[in-house]
C-alpha cells in the first residue's frame, strides 16, 4: 500500500486519529485486514466528527484497500467513491498526494473487476498527480500498473515499451530505496505478464542495490521475488538458493515464513528425486515452518501459511511425513477459527478445504465430504470461482470413492463450470494460494472424462466428454496466454463438411479413449486398454525415428502401432468409407506427433485422407477459401541473421510463390516488424506466408518468429493481426510458417503452435513441427499453392497433394521431410 502520511496536528484528539491510522497500517502489513478495517473505520468517524475531510478521505482510501484484500468488492467500491467525493471539496495543498493514492486504489479495484480501460486512464491520472506531489516511487508504481492494464487490453507492444522506458529511467537513477523498490515492482510485474528473462534482470539489479546499500529491510523481499522469477524458468537449484538467502535476510516473521514455504514447495514438488540421505534437512524445514505457524498470531498470512504447509506436505508419501496428520489437522482447525475471528471467509474456506483433504487422504470419507461441503458452501456465497472449482473437485473425488457416481459427476460439473468462469483469471488468483494449471485445472477435466467414460458410456456421456476435451484445449490456450483471449465459435461438423470425420483421442491413465464424430451419425466410442506410460513411450520412440538415418523398420512398426490405436477401429467399423478429411483434436503428447505419417501396413495416412489438426471445433471459423480471390503477403529471411543459419532456398520459395499467387514480398532487410505490420494492415492479402526461423514452446515467452531486426513474440504478432481479425472482410484465411521448429525437450511445445495458430486470427495455419531442408520446404510450398488454385480444393487437400508429391521425390521420400508440415484450424 502507498505510505501517505496523515496531516498531523498538536491537537490531542487529532493525534489519536493519527495513531489509529498508523495502527491500521500495522494490522494491514501483518495481514490482519479485518482489524485494520475496524480501526480505520474508527479513524474515519473521528476525522468526520472534526470536519477533517482530507484525512477522512485518506482513511477511506485505506479502508478500500483492506476490503479489496478480503474480496469485499462492494464495500471497497463504496469506500473509495466516498473518499474521492470528499476530496473534491478539499482545497488543502496536501490534497494532491492523497488524491493520487485514492486514484491508485480505485484503478486497482477497476482492473480487478474487469474495467480495464477505466483502470488505465485512472492510473494515468494517478501518475500525473504523484509527479506533481514529487513522489517518484508512487509515479513509477502507477506507470508500472498502467503497463499491466495495457497488456490486459491486448496492447502488448505498448505494454513492453512502457516497462522498458521505466527500466531505462530507473537505470539512470543513483542507488536509493526508490530505485530498489521500483526495480522490484517492475520485476514482479514483468513476471506476471510472462516476460521472465526481463523480470529476472530487474530483480537481480534490485538485489544488487539492496546489497550495495546494505538495505537489510529490503533484502529478503528482493531475494524472494528473484527466487520466484528464476523458479518459473525451471532453474530450481538457483531458485532454492535465492529462497534460502531470503530466509537468512528475513527481518520479520512474514518474510521468514514465505521464504521457507517457497523452499518447501520446491522440495515436495520434486520429492521422488530426493534420496533418503538428503531428506533429513527437508523434514527439519517442514517442522520449523509448523512450529513457526503454531506461535504466530492470527493473520491473513498465518492462515494461508498453514494451508500451504499442509498442501505441500500432502504431496508426500505417509512414510516421509515430517509432521503427523493429527498435528496438521489441529493447525488447520486453529487456522479456521482464526479466519472466523478475523472475518475472512475466503481464508476459512481454504482451511476447511485442506482439512477435508487431510481426511480424504486418511480415507475418512464422511468427514472429508462434510468439511469439503462446508468449504464449497462458503465459496458459493462469495461467488469465489477459484475456491469453488477446487472444493467441488475435491468433493467429486470423495463421492467417487464412496461409489456415488452421479453425485460425483455433478460435483465435477460444478468444478468445470467454475474453472470456465475463471478462464484467464487463473493467473491472477490469490497469490497466497499457489495455483497451478497442471496440478489444479487439467486433472479436473481428465478425472471427469474418466468418470463419464467408465463402463459403457451412453450418447450423453460421449457428448459431454467431447465438450470437456475441447474445453480443456481452450483452457490450456488461455493458460498459455495468461488471459481469456479465445472466444468459442461452436459449429457442428456436419454443418461444416459432410466428408470430414473428427477424431478425439483421449489419453487416460489406463487406456486410450477415442471418440469419433461422423456427419449425421451418433458419436462412436472406442477404448484401447493400454497405459498412458506405454502410449507416451511409443510416441517418443516414434518421434525419435522420424529421421532419414533412423531404422526404417522400427519407424514403420511404431507408426503402425499408433495407427492401430487411433484410426484402425473406425476403419474396421466402416465409419470412414465416405471420409476425405480426418480432423484430429489431439491430446497430450499426440500433439507433437505428425499424424500424417501414421502407417497402416501399406500406405501412410496422408495417402488415404487429407489430415488436419484442431484445438477444438469450438474455436474454428469455417469458411472455404475462394481460389479466384487469393492474394499473398510473402516474406522471409534467406541470409544468416541474429545467430540463426542461412536459408538460401527461401529466396526461391518466395519467388515461386509470387509467380503462382499475386501479392507483395518482403525479403531479408525488408522483412522488418514495421514492414510486416504495414503490409498486413494495408494490403488485401488473405494469405500471410512467413519463411523464417521460428520456435514453438509451451512457454509463451519462448514462442517467436525471426524478423530482420530480431525476434517477434506470439503476443506481438497477434497484436499486428488484431485489426485484420476484427475486419472479417479482410480476415486472414491462412497463415503459413514454413521454417519453424519446436523447442527441444518440451513435450508440450506444440501448445505454442496451437496458441499462435488461434491467436493470429487466421482461419487456418500451416507450420512445421521441426526444421526440414529449405529445398524440401520450397518444393512442398510451391506445390501447395499450385494445388490451392485448383477448383473445389480445400486447404487440407492441397497440403495432402503437396505432401504426397514430395513423398514421391527420390531425395525426400522419408516422412521426416514431408510430415513436418501440419495444418491447424479450418481445413476448408
Amino acid at each position: 500500500m502507498d505510505s501517505v502520511s496523515p496531516v498531523t496536528s498538536t491537537d490531542p484528539a487529532e493525534v489519536t486519529s493519527t495513531s489509529l491510522l498508523e495502527e491500521g497500517r500495522r494490522f494491514y502489513a501483518a495481514g490482519e485486514f479485518a482489524r485494520a478495517i475496524s480501526v480505520w473505520r474508527q479513524a474515519t468517524q473521528e476525522y468526520a466528527t472534526r470536519g477533517d475531510r482530507l484525512n477522512q478521505a485518506l482513511s477511506l482510501s485505506y479502508l478500500s484497500l483492506a476490503h479489496q484484500e478480503l474480496n469485499q468488492w462492494t464495500e471497497a467500491s463504496n469506500a473509495i467513491e466516498e473518499s474521492l467525493s470528499l476530496l473534491e471539496s478539499v482545497n488543502s495543498g496536501e490534497k494532491t498526494i492523497v488524491l493520487a493514492q485514492a486514484l491508485n486504489t480505485k484503478a486497482g479495484l477497476l482492473l480487478h473487476t474487469g474495467q480495464t480501460e477505466s483502470a488505465f486512464s485512472t492510473w494515468e491520472q494517478a501518475a500525473t498527480l504523484y509527479q506533481q506531489a514529487n513522489d517518484p516511487l508512487g509515479a513509477l508504481g502507477a506507470q508500472i500498473n498502467q503497463a499491466q492494464a495495457l497488456r490486459a487490453l491486448g496492447f502488448y507492444r505498448r505494454s513492453r515499451e512502457q516497462l522498458e522506458a521505466i527500466n531505462q529511467r530507473l537505470s539512470t537513477m543513483p542507488d536509493s530505496n526508490v530505485k530498489l523498490s521500483g526495480l522490484r515492482n517492475l520485476g514482479m510485474t514483468l513476471r506476471l505478464i510472462g516476460d521472465l528473462s526481463a523480470s529476472q534482470s530487474a530483480l537481480e539489479e534490485s538485489v544488487a542495490i539492496a546489497q550495495r546499500m546494505n538495505a537489510t529491510t529490503e533484502m529478503s523481499s528482493s531475494f524472494l521475488a528473484l527466487g520466484r522469477a528464476v523458479t518459473d524458468q525451471g532453474d530450481l537449484t538457483t531458485g532454492l538458493e535465492y529462497f534460502q538467502a531470503a530466509e537468512r535476510h528475513a527481518v520479520n516473521s512474514i518474510d521468514l515464513l514465505r521464504a521457507r514455504l517457497n523452499q518447501l514447495r520446491i522440495y515436495t514438488d520434486n520429492a521422488p528425486l530426493i534420496d533418503e540421505a538428503q531428506w533429513h534437512p527437508i523434514e527439519a524445514l517442514a517442522y520449523a515452518i509448523y512450529q513457526q505457524l503454531v506461535v504466530l498470531p492470527p493473520s491473513h498470512f498465518s492462515i494461508y501459511g498453514a494451508v500451504n504447509l499442509v498442501t505441500h506436505l500432502a504431496k508426500l508419501d505417509d512414510a516421509r511425513q515430517p509432521v503427523p496428520h493429527e498435528q496438521l489437522a489441529r493447525l488447520l482447525a486453529s487456522a479456521r477459527e482464526s479466519a472466523k475471528t478475523l472475518n475472512d471467509p475466503h481464508a476459512e474456506a481454504y482451511a476447511l478445504l485442506e482439512l477435508g483433504n487431510l481426511y480424504r487422504q486418511s480415507q475418512q470419507w464422511n468427514e472429508a465430504a462434510q468439511l469439503t461441503q462446508q468449504s464449497l458452501a462458503i465459496a458459493r456465497q462469495l461467488n469465489a470461482d477459484d475456491l469453488a472449482s477446487q472444493a467441488a473437485w475435491q468433493l467429486g473425488q470423495v463421492f467417487n470413492q464412496q461409489g456415488k457416481k452421479q453425485d460425483a459427476i455433478a460435483a465435477y460439473n460444478e468444478a468445470v463450470t467454475a474453472l470456465q468462469a475463471l478462464r484467464g483469471d487463473l493467473v491472477s488468483i490469490n497469490s497466497d494460494i499457489q495455483f497451478s494449471f497442471r496440478q489444479s485445472v487439467e486433472p479436473v477435466y481428465r478425472e471427469m472424462v474418466t468418470l463419464l467414460l467408465a463402463d459403457e458410456p451412453d450418447s450423453a456421456a460421449l457428448l459431454k466428454s467431447r465438450e470437456l476435451i475441447e474445453s480443456l484445449q481452450l483452457a490450456e490456450l488461455d493458460n498459455f496466454f495468461r488471459e481469456a483471449c479465445l472466444d468459442r465459435n461452436t459449429q457442428q461438423i456436419d454443418q461444416v463438411d459432410q466428408t470430414a470425420a473428427v477424431i478425439y483421442p483421449i489419453l487416460l491413465s489406463d487406456r486410450i479413449a477415442t471418440i469419433v464424430s461422423i456427419p449425421n451419425q451418433p458419436l462412436k466410442y472406442y477404448s484401447i486398454p493400454v497405459s498412458k506410460t506405454q502410449v507416451e513411450t511409443t510416441l517418443r520412440n516414434f518421434l525419435a525415428t522420424l529421421h532419414p538415418a533412423a531404422d526404417r523398420q522400427a519407424q514403420l512398426q511404431l507408426s503402425r502401432q499408433i495407427y492401430d490405436w487411433l484410426v484402425r477401429p473406425a476403419e474396421q467399423d466402416q465409419l470412414l468409407t465416405q471420409t476425405k478429411t480426418l480432423v484430429f483434436v489431439p491430446d497430450g503428447l499426440l500433439r507433437s506427433v505428425s499424424l500424417a505419417a501414421l502407417y497402416d501396413g501399406e500406405k501412410y495416412l496422408v495417402e488415404k485422407y487429407a489430415v488436419a489438426l484442431s484445438p477444438g471445433l469450438q474455436l474454428m471459423l469455417a469458411q472455404p477459401l475462394n481460389p479466384d480471390n487469393v492474394q499473398v503477403m510473402v516474406g522471409g529471411i534467406s541470409e544468416a541473421r541474429n545467430g540463426f543459419s542461412a536459408l538460401p532456398e527461401v529466396s526461391t520459395e518466395i519467388q515461386e510463390i509470387s509467380k503462382l499467387v499475386p501479392g507483395t514480398t518482403l525479403l531479408n532487410q525488408d522483412f522488418t516488424q514495421a514492414a510486416i505490420a504495414q503490409q498486413i494492415q494495408t494490403s488485401a492479402a488473405n494469405i500471410v506466408h512467413l519463411a523464417t526461423h521460428g520456435q514453438f514452446s509451451s512457454k509463451r515467452e519462448e514462442t517467436f518468429l525471426l524478423t530482420w531486426e530480431g525476434r517477434i513474440n506470439v503476443n506481438e504478432l497477434s497484436e499486428l493481426l488484431q485489426n485484420r481479425e476484427t475486419n472479417q472482410t479482410k480476415a486472414i484465411d491462412l497463415l503459413v510458417l514454413s521454417a519453424c521448429d519446436t523447442a527441444t525437450g518440451d513435450d508440450r511445445a506444440v501448445l505454442g503452435l496451437a496458441g499462435l495458430a488461434v491467436r493470429s486470427g487466421a482461419r487456418s495455419t500451416i507450420a512445421t513441427l521441426w526444421p526440414v531442408k529449405d529445398k524440401a520446404a520450397a518444393l512442398l510450398m510451391t506445390e501447395f499453392y499450385s494445388q490451392l488454385k485448383q477448383p473445389n480444393t480445400t486447404k487440407a487437400q492441397a497440403l495432402q497433394r503437396a505432401q504426397v508429391n514430395l513423398m514421391h521425390q527420390t531425395d525426400f521420400k522419408d516422412p521426416f521431410f514431408w510430415s513436418a508440415f501440419v495444418l491447424i484450424g479450418s481445413w476448408l
